[in-house]
């Protein structure tokens, strides 16, 4: 009997180490660039017109198009065959990214009552980068129990689930009537195709392409169509047969993670980390957006995490992850607040003014950076758990 290939999830947690290097060289090369005498080419580049949409549009809209693909794919198949498939192993992780979505929502729209222009960037420090993350978590070694490894991952997937809501809901504006017909259309047919079984996967990524075309130009944010087609992608799942590794989304997810990993999120983070530093004084560091952003990350993630977690797991509706103590358990919420991917592509959505980008960036950039170095610290002083049985997972 063949053993059964792993998902890409669990591959991509073997190998996050160097996508997440990857990442953190691309932000510090963007800010390296964008404070030298490249800068105003930089800045000039990311509006260049190409095919009527600039590069930057490229970036954030086509490009990221493709990871949030990925992501679908990852939702699906750790939902249908994975570490989300039954209700007993969603339970822990979906309650903790509840809370780090919710505190540190509030925590920004705290800091910014009194700043009404800004509060449409709450979500901005509701999301979880798992490349950053899972990066920092492969970088500490065995310090780190493998259930807590699984455990942020099944947390960072709920998490995209939630951004992705939060996007489709309250990033949506100026609807086009014939281009969502033309999107509703477009999805008959991927849902026909799955209906009837199709295997092949060409068909799926062309009328993909026609699906991504119609959001882009309908209101609804162009990136959903790729989570839209990763629903429509067949997955062998059955006791007789099992998921073999020749499903269609099985290959396409492992087709997609090099390119995601090694392309699409350290390009999108060059495009998007630079911001010029030499403008930047005390009153913008101390302005309001910059605040809430990085108090929502650094002391949101960490407090709705961890509490979330304790009150699930003491009230008896999860348990522990097996081997990992409550001081681990900490050091995983916090790192929890790096948020750069989705953190800044919220931004982009929330935002027009320039100033409040950079603003909102800034505590972004901070608020992630603290929040790597307080989970790092907190993994490295933290004792083991004596007895490894202590608890077990859900």
């Amino acid at each position: 009997m063949t053993a059964r290939p792993i998902s890409a999830l669990r591959a991509f947690l073997q190998s996050e180490s160097a996508g997440g290097l990857l990442l953190m060289g691309a932000a510090t090369l963007a800010l390296i660039v964008a404070n030298s005498p490249l800068a105003e080419d930089y800045f000039h580049a990311l509006h260049v017109e190409i095919l009527g949409l600039s590069l930057g549009h490229w970036v954030n809209d086509g490009l990221m198009a493709v990871f949030f693909l990925l992501v679908g794919l990852e939702i699906k198949r750790e939902m249908v065959d994975g570490e989300l498939s039954s209700w007993s192993r969603r339970v822990l992780p979906g309650v903790a990214a509840l809370g780090g979505m919710l505190v540190p929502a509030l925590i920004y729209v705290a800091v910014n009552l009194q700043a009404p222009a800004n509060l449409r960037g709450w979500a901005i420090p509701a999301a979880t980068d798992i490349a950053f993350a899972l990066g920092v978590l492969s970088l500490l070694g065995p310090r780190v129990p493998g259930s807590l490894k699984v455990f942020l991952a099944a947390l960072a997937i709920i998490d995209d689930l939630g951004a992705i809501l939060i996007i489709a809901v309250f990033y949506t504006d100026h609807l086009t009537l014939w281009a969502l017909g033309g999107a509703a259309a477009t999805l008959a047919v991927l849902v026909t195709m799955n209906r009837l079984k199709v295997m092949r996967l060409w068909p799926y990524l062309v009328v993909g392409a026609g699906l991504w075309v119609f959001f882009l130009k309908s209101g609804v944010h162009a990136t959903l169509a790729g989570v839209i087609l990763a629903m429509t992608i067949p997955i062998t799942r059955s006791p007789a047969r099992p998921d073999d590794g020749y499903s269609p989304l099985h290959r396409l997810e492992h087709a997609l993670n090099p390119w995601v990993a090694y392309l699409v999120v350290p390009v999108f983070g060059f495009a998007n980390a630079g911001v010029a530093l030499g403008q930047v004084g005390l009153a913008e560091l101390t302005a309001p957006a910059t605040l809430g952003a990085e108090l929502g990350l650094f002391l949101g993630k960490p407090i709705g995490v961890g509490l979330f977690c304790l009150a699930a797991i003491k009230l008896g509706w999860a348990q522990r992850p097996s081997g990992a103590s409550w001081a681990q358990i900490f050091g995983v919420s916090a790192l929890c607040g790096i948020g750069f991917t989705m953190s800044l592509f919220i931004n982009n959505l929330a935002f027009d003014a320039p100033v409040l980008q950079a603003e909102t960036k800034i505590g972004v950039l901070a608020g992630s950076l603290l929040s790597a170095l307080l989970g790092w610290l907190v993994f490295s002083l933290a004792p083991r758990p004596r007895d490894p049985h202590i608890s077990t997972e859900a």
